[in-house]
């Protein structure tokens, strides 16, 4: 039984970097998460809408509405990371820029993320 991978390839071991699954499921089951809590935040973006920033921002002060939403910002930053992740290994080929590319946008991803979740958390205690 012959192999389909070439002889540079089995001597230099490559293949499968076993990885692939995980990321995918990841990619999936986030943006089952997303589903609910998508359409909680636009139910709840109708229902504030034309309201004062002081009714928003007391609406916002319930431990209940800020956890929610800051799960929802944690998963929207998250699927968006493993989304732009599979763009730039698909697209970019010049391993330098990849791996360049890959840490930037995921500091900045992280550097969003953290920033979206202490606003919520600063109007949660009343600091805003």
């Amino acid at each position: 039984m012959s192999s389909i991978r070439s002889s540079l390839a089995n001597a230099r071991g490559l293949g499968s970097a076993k990885t692939g699954t995980s990321h995918f499921w990841a990619q999936r089951v986030s943006a089952v998460a997303l589903v609910p809590l998508t359409l909680w935040f636009v139910a709840c973006l109708a229902s504030q809408f034309g309201a004062s920033y002081a009714s928003v921002t007391n609406w916002l002060s319930s431990p209940f509405q800020a956890s929610l939403l800051a799960i929802y910002l944690a998963a929207i930053f998250y699927h968006s990371q493993l989304g732009l992740q599979t763009i730039v290994e698909d697209y970019i080929h010049h391993e330098g820029i990849k791996m360049a590319t890959l840490i930037a946008l995921q500091l900045i991803n992280i550097l969003l993320a953290v920033a979206a979740i202490v606003s919520v958390l600063m109007i949660l205690v009343g600091a805003a």
